[in-house]
């Protein structure tokens, strides 16, 4: 009897293979496992497709190469992040935003992958595209998050909006990230209160 393996998948009428969505969320943890364990230039697509149990064929069904893997794959948890609710005053809307990204940052896999995925960016322009995307939907609900404040009388018209958007994640990730240590509500919170005053002199 031949044997199948799961990227043996169902076809349409047309020949076309159908992507089932439970193989390709295998193949995303396997692709994040992997990256984790080896880094990004020595991550190994045939390896990944082993450990989804899949053929690699799976794979390039999906994605044409490894680039389009990882960046479908980090889209699909990088723009997935909750809005920032409003909070009704700047302090408690920064510390909302902290707090998902403190959850995002507490992920081991995530804290392995991004200081590799910044190196990776400063040997190639490969990853850049994806970098760029990451960080535009982070600013985007950052901007929000300005709005308001603005809106509120909290924060100056005139904001040097660049600096504030560089400010507002920066303690978190050096202690979290960089450093590779833990943060607790009440730091959060001391966090958000120091940016909330640096960013009123932000103007």
């Amino acid at each position: 009897m031949e044997h199948k393996t799961a990227d043996q998948e169902p076809r349409r009428l047309s020949g076309a293979a159908l992507q089932r969505p439970e193989l390709t969320q295998a193949l995303y943890r396997a692709f994040f496992d992997e990256w984790a364990e080896r880094g990004y230039a020595a991550l190994s697509l045939e390896r990944v497709a082993k450990k989804a149990g899949a053929g690699k064929a799976a794979i390039y069904r999906r994605w044409p190469s490894k680039r389009d893997f990882a960046n479908e794959a980090i889209k699909d948890i990088a723009l997935a992040v909750t809005p920032v609710p409003d909070e009704g005053s700047l302090e408690a809307d920064i510390a909302a935003f902290l707090c998902s990204l403190r959850a995002v940052f507490r992920h081991p896999t995530v804290r392995r992958i991004l200081p590799d995925l910044l190196a990776e960016r400063a040997r190639s322009d490969e990853l850049a595209p994806l970098l760029e995307t990451i960080a535009m939907a982070r600013r985007g609900r950052a901007e929000v998050l300005l709005d308001r404040a603005i809106a509120r009388d909290e924060l100056p018209v005139n904001l040097d909006r660049a600096l504030a958007l560089d400010l507002l994640p920066s303690p978190l990730y050096w202690r979290m990230v960089v450093n590779q240590r833990r943060i607790s509500l009440a730091e959060l919170r001391r966090q958000a209160h120091v940016l909330a005053v640096a960013l009123k002199a932000a103007g």
